[in-house]
């Protein structure tokens, strides 16, 4: 897209609770939403455990935001994160918000940004609350990102797929408009999947939504059309 038509976004780290080894593939999953000309990370940086923090700042353009442990178990970094983003929220400047962490103390914030319309992708741990998880417009596994995009895909195949997940798609696959044959647009049934749940196939351990869908061939048939675009029908 032109560069003048290229979203603002914002990357708020709160480094106590996110891998610095993730940060090259959330920067690019960030990329799809626009620019991410903010990129800040929290954290008390005179801790040896932010060292390899630290140490990628300069490399990935992050803005180290010191937060001195003022109180014996008080998070002044989610403190500090949350006053930044409804900051910037109300200068009216950013499109969407990655937050890195698996804090669910950011359940709130999250949902705030949301109501004013914005694009909000959460990373961290499987583990993350789901309350957390499910507030985001999409909530992405760090863990899984980072095998994913270091696993060399083969065939298009990619890990074992739960029955829960093949129910999520089926189920957006009858809710989205279907031709004469049966079929739905793929692109249709990604977005009515990631409307009902925090659904991104990168959790899946595939790069996309096409990927997985070869990978469910006994569940779901694919085809390519005159208008280039891909077609999915289930099966069963």
């Amino acid at each position: 897209m032109p560069e003048a038509d290229l979203k603002n976004i914002a990357l708020l780290i709160d480094a106590d609770n996110a891998s610095h080894h993730g940060i090259d593939p959330v920067l690019t999953v960030l990329a799809e939403l626009g620019q991410v000309n903010i990129r800040r990370a929290y954290g008390n940086w005179a801790k040896p455990a932010l060292s390899n923090w630290n140490k990628i700042s300069h490399r990935f353009g992050l803005q180290p935001v010191q937060q001195f442990d003022l109180t014996k178990g008080k998070n002044a970094t989610d403190i500090a994160m949350t006053i930044d983003a409804i900051d910037l929220l109300n200068a009216g400047k950013v499109d969407g918000f990655g937050i890195m962490s698996s804090d669910s103390d950011f359940t709130p914030l999250v949902t705030r940004l949301r109501q004013d319309g914005l694009i909000v992708y959460g990373f961290g741990s499987e583990k993350a609350p789901e309350a957390f998880k499910t507030a985001c417009t999409r909530y992405i596994d760090v863990d899984q990102l980072i095998r994913t995009n270091s696993a060399d895909e083969k065939n298009g195949t990619g890990p074992a797929l739960d029955q829960d997940l093949i129910n999520l798609l089926g189920d957006a696959w009858r809710a989205a408009s279907r031709d004469d044959e049966g079929f739905a647009r793929l692109h249709e049934v990604g977005q009515i999947a990631g409307n009902r749940s925090s659904f991104d196939v990168r959790n899946h351990g595939f790069k996309r939504l096409s990927d997985l869908m070869r990978a469910a061939s006994d569940n779901f048939k694919m085809e390519r059309r005159d208008d280039k675009q891909l077609y999915v029908k289930r099966l069963r």
